[in-house]
């Protein structure tokens, strides 16, 4: 199953919300920091949440938000410059904290000298700064038919499918591994799941878990 992660979201506006919400179905904890009161009330009365009403590049507002016991912060407002801001004073807080800035455009690789990862929300959606935030060892590709969900996955040093061949694995119906290693090959029933490798699998959501517990442990 995946780890549970505890991450922060600077910015309480329609990505940032949204971001926030496709995270907690992914039952990780998240805290969002906004500074208006307004957004903050309507976050309030929609889901049940830890919101933070502050300016998140003040130091006592990330303390709050327990900075230092997060895996990430993403800065999602629409100030491209205000997240790098945001980004910069929480590692100078939390220098082990990934951090994820949200850009105005798709040209923002000078960010990276900053910034562990950058994301154009309004090119891919929530979901692609969803996927930065957590990194990449599990990776939602897409939405296909409804809540269908299409992931790439590496699979884990000694998990129960690690080293097996696909008709070896009893994967749970509603489960379809699409690509063999790196998503070179289309998988086949003698495709071996190597550790370390990452694998394209299409997967129903009442599964995902067990999923999750075979290829990652």
């Amino acid at each position: 199953m995946t780890s549970k992660r505890n991450i922060v979201i600077a910015g309480g506006g329609r990505v940032g919300f949204q971001t926030a919400k496709l995270l907690a179905n992914r039952d990780h904890d998240v805290s969002i920091i906004e500074p208006d009161s307004t957004v903050v009330d309507a976050i309030a009365d929609e889901w049940v949440a830890t919101v933070i009403r502050g300016d998140a590049t003040d130091p006592d507002i990330l303390a709050q938000a327990d900075l230092s016991e997060a895996d990430a912060i993403a800065a999602l407002t629409g100030d491209s410059g205000l997240n790098l801001a945001i980004c910069m004073v929480a590692q100078e807080l939390a220098p082990e904290v990934r951090t994820v800035t949200r850009i105005e455009d798709a040209s923002g690789e000078a960010y990276l000298q900053f910034v562990d990862a950058v994301v154009f929300p309004e090119h891919a959606g929530a979901r692609t700064a969803a996927n930065e935030i957590i990194g990449s060892d599990v990776q939602t590709l897409a939405d296909v038919t409804g809540s269908l969900d299409v992931m790439q996955i590496r699979v884990e040093e000694g998990a129960p499918a690690a080293g097996k061949t696909l008709s070896e694995v009893r994967f749970p119906a509603g489960t379809l591994v699409v690509s063999g290693d790196e998503g070179e090959r289309i998988a086949r029933p003698d495709t071996t799941l190597e550790p370390g490798k990452r694998y394209v699998v299409a997967v129903e959501p009442d599964v995902v878990d067990e999923v999750m517990n075979l290829l990652r442990g």
